[in-house]
């Protein structure tokens, strides 16, 4: 279980393509031996309704919370998060360039006692 679920400001897709972040982001979780591709998932949605710093129309926002199942060792989440984190960085080099923009990445491990899950997808793809 590797999800990671990107909240940004609607008014980013005037500068960048939203997909295009999914696919950097998933590409590098996929070539990351720490995560099991059946369980990757990219989530993105835009903020409805936000003010970002100082309520600057230009200003914009990508967050993101990566959620994984727990027993990993930090060291390797940290260097997944940084792969992660710098795939991103490349796709949103646009806004990255501005003084209006800012750019989260948060792990969070999961407690497996508190999480419940049905994913015939598992069986699926280890069969490949």
């Amino acid at each position: 279980m590797p999800h990671l679920h990107i909240e940004y400001s609607p008014n980013i897709e005037r500068h960048v393509d939203m997909r295009d972040v999914c696919q950097a982001a998933w590409e590098a979780m996929k070539e990351n031996d720490l995560f099991p591709l059946a369980g990757i998932r990219v989530r993105a949605f835009a903020a409805d309704h936000c003010i970002v710093a100082d309520d600057h129309p230009d200003n914009d926002f990508v967050a993101m919370t990566l959620s994984v199942g727990a027993g990993r060792e930090t060291s390797a989440l940290k260097a997944a998060g940084n792969r992660i984190f710098s795939a991103v960085q490349a796709a949103l080099t646009t806004p990255l360039s501005t003084s209006h923009f800012a750019l989260s990445l948060e792990i969070r491990e999961i407690n497996a006692e508190l999480s419940w899950k049905d994913t015939p997808i598992h069986a699926r793809l280890s069969k490949r």
